[in-house]
């Protein structure tokens, strides 16, 4: 196949020389990312995992492309920055890709998938595919670990999709004060594991909905760890007392709750707020400059009507020079001090956000503009399998290097995006990297590794 076009670049001089650019390099790509990340899917078999729960409808004489092929294509195509289905067409005969896929790079008889192939993925997967594929990430999430782990932090939270024209389910929020989804993220927070994920309709979700998705996932959980203690972390929206209902039922279970400020719960923090106001009030008084804010926490015992039993309320009385501040937290844990148990525990699951953050902005997440709801279900699972990729990325190969921290973007821009010219022989193909490569010694480490926890040749 001829790659090349007749089309020229021109740059500015150079040395009183003329700066000229040809595509026409020929098996060339800008990427490295799609080897390392076949290497990471080895070693946990995710990819596997999540072609398993689907059912490919398809009838065998027109499938060109295998489920387990189209999944790797699409994921990696996400987990390298190409966020569009429409990137499919100009990487379809990407040589790097191609390997990734597990095809040989020069080929054309072996290109990958095109747009209309994915498209038309996308608008066959039904809601039991959906319900399995939720479920096998849950089980990925378990495989990570060697052992059952003595405890986790399960942290909740919903984060608003903004759809646009005529998409189904489609609602208008009045908080976000536009039409969105309102996808539920679940993420272990001691490690920034995640755990799966739910898109759903734009409005607030009820906390019969919350419970029922919490459930399934505890029940997958409980059956392969029945001693892990399970530890619900969320804001006040999800202080339901559907959610209580599971601490109540489960001994080995625990939750720490945002709650919102009501006509119950403000006159008992009024005597702790008043103390503070009056540090501020004579500052005013004396015309000195106000103090810096000041806060304290105390335990105040408290049960709404909804309720399941009366539970532990942190409250952190602070006072601002802007005004009052208090914020209440409602628990079943009993261990810590009240403002440990605020500042450490319940303050942390801010990290929650920033794993969202990440899968949205580095892994659009929130690229769901496909009409149907099940289509962009299915757009959001993909991000989700190229988030716990890069995850996994960081926490086995990269640990102890400059990029153990990093967000998706950064490993990326640093360590993916790698010009490479491939050259087949009869018994080998080799890639030739720059010379002058900045992570010459990174991708050194990398490329070891995961050659020396590559899996056993299969049987003959």
């Amino acid at each position: 196949m001829d790659q090349s076009t007749s089309e020229s670049l021109r740059f500015p001089p150079v040395a009183g020389m003329t700066v000229r650019a040809e595509f026409d390099g020929g098996a060339m790509s800008s990427d490295v990312g799609p080897l390392i990340l076949r290497g990471i899917d080895q070693q946990i078999g995710l990819i596997d995992r999540l072609v398993q729960a689907v059912d490919d409808r398809r009838h065998p004489s027109y499938v060109a492309h295998s489920l387990h092929d189209l999944f790797t294509q699409r994921i990696f195509q996400i987990a390298c920055g190409y966020a569009d289905g429409n990137d499919a067409n100009a990487l379809r005969t990407d040589p790097l890709f191609k390997l990734g896929v597990n095809r040989h790079p020069l080929v054309q008889a072996m290109d990958l998938a095109s747009a209309p192939t994915f498209s038309r993925l996308e608008n066959a997967v039904s809601t039991r595919d959906l319900y399995r594929l939720a479920r096998a990430f849950v089980d990925q999430f378990i495989a990570s670990y060697p052992q059952p782990p003595a405890v986790i932090v399960l942290d909740l939270d919903h984060s608003e999709d903004p759809t646009h024209g005529q998409q189904e389910l489609s609602f208008y929020n009045h908080y976000y004060r536009h039409h969105c989804y309102l996808p539920l993220f679940l993420f272990e927070g001691l490690s920034g594991k995640f755990i799966t994920a739910a898109l759903r309709p734009g409005q607030r979700p009820t906390g019969a909905e919350n419970a029922m998705i919490v459930t399934r996932v505890v029940k997958r959980l409980r059956a392969v760890w029945p001693r892990t203690r399970i530890v619900l972390r969320g804001d006040a929206h999800f202080a339901n007392p559907e959610l209580m209902q599971l601490a109540v039922d489960d001994p080995a279970i625990d939750f720490i709750f945002g709650l919102a400020g009501n006509q119950a719960l403000s006159p008992l923090a009024e005597p702790f707020l008043a103390a503070h106001r009056g540090r501020l009030e004579t500052a005013r008084r004396a015309g000195l400059p106000l103090p810096a804010p000041t806060r304290t926490y105390h335990q105040i015992a408290y049960r709404a009507a909804s309720w399941p039993q009366a539970f532990r309320v942190i409250l952190k009385a602070e006072v601002m020079a802007l005004g009052d501040n208090p914020r209440f937290v409602v628990t079943t844990l009993d261990l810590p001090t009240p403002e440990c148990l605020y500042r450490d525990l319940y303050s942390a699951r801010g990290q929650d956000e920033n794993f969202i953050k990440m899968l949205k902005n580095d892994l659009a997440s929130d690229r769901t503009s496909d009409q149907r709801f099940l289509a962009n279900h299915l757009r959001l699972f993909f991000s989700c399998a190229a988030y716990v990729l890069h995850q996994a990325l960081r926490s086995e190969i990269l640990v102890h290097t400059e990029l153990a921290k990093a967000q998706p973007l950064t490993v990326i821009l640093k360590l993916f995006k790698l010009a490479v010219r491939v050259v087949a022989y009869k018994d080998r193909i080799k890639l030739h990297l720059p010379t002058g490569c900045p992570v010459k010694n990174l991708l050194r480490r990398v490329a070891d590794l995961l050659f020396l926890a590559r899996p056993p040749p299969l049987p003959a």
